[in-house]
This record gives structure tokens, C-alpha cells and sequence, in this order.
């Protein structure tokens, strides 16, 4: 059994998605982009900026379901420029400073809306 999970405090899904599904105690969350939910604009077209925009979207679903980053067992962070990994590593760890998730990080093409950064993560409750 699979509970959808969807929050006004994070942007809306673009397509035919969920912002997170979760079953047996997990939480999947879409990869999330730097969008502020409130404007639907994206956050400056710099690495860090969009890497803080982004933990925090993942935050806002988080925080709907009572539950922190603390929580995150693994993210998948999407970069169009691995170049700029060291800073977006810099913000990423101001974020998850005590006991990290396991992580990949990979380059990719492109990223929707031509972001630089998109995480998506699994939580656990």
C-alpha cells in the first residue's frame, strides 16, 4: 500500500508524478528542482543558491510528514556540471552535517528548466 504525499510548501509536481510516495515506513521524494513553491521561480543561476533552494524544497515535504533531514537515508544529487561539485558539496554539507545519507552524485546533460542541481532523496520514518 503506497500513501501519496504532497505539500504546498514544496513546488508542485510538473508532470505526471508525486512530489513523494511512501510505503512501509519509506519516503521516496521526487527529485526536486530550485524552484521557490511560493513564486515558481528558480533560484539564481548559481551552484549554491540552487543547492540551498533545492535541500530546502526537499525539507518542506519532509516537514509535512513530521519528519527532518535527519531522516534521509540515501539522495541522488543530479548536477549539469560536476566543475562546480565542491560548492555545491559545501552547502550540501551545511545541510547534513551529523551522520550524512549514503549519496550519488553524476552529471548529467541537462536538468529540467535548465536547472544546475536536482536532489532526490529516501527517507525513512
Amino acid at each position: 500500500m503506497k500513501k501519496i504525499i504532497s505539500t504546498k510548501n514544496a513546488p508542485a509536481a510538473i508532470g505526471p508524478y508525486s512530489q513523494a510516495v511512501e510505503a512501509n515506513g519509506l519516503l521516496f521524494i521526487s527529485g526536486q528542482l530550485p524552484v521557490d513553491p511560493a513564486t515558481g521561480l528558480m533560484a539564481p543561476a548559481e551552484i549554491t543558491a540552487q543547492t540551498e533552494a533545492v535541500i530546502k524544497n526537499l525539507e518542506a515535504i519532509l516537514k509535512s510528514e513530521g519528519l527532518t533531514l535527519e531522516n534521509v537515508l540515501k539522495t541522488t544529487v543530479y548536477m549539469a556540471d560536476l566543475g562546480q561539485f565542491a560548492r555545491m558539496n559545501e552547502v550540501y554539507g551545511r545541510f547534513f552535517a551529523a551522520n550524512p545519507p549514503a549519496r550519488a552524485t553524476v552529471e548529467v546533460k541537462a536538468l529540467p528548466k535548465a536547472a544546475l542541481v536536482e536532489i532526490e532523496a529516501v527517507a525513512a520514518r
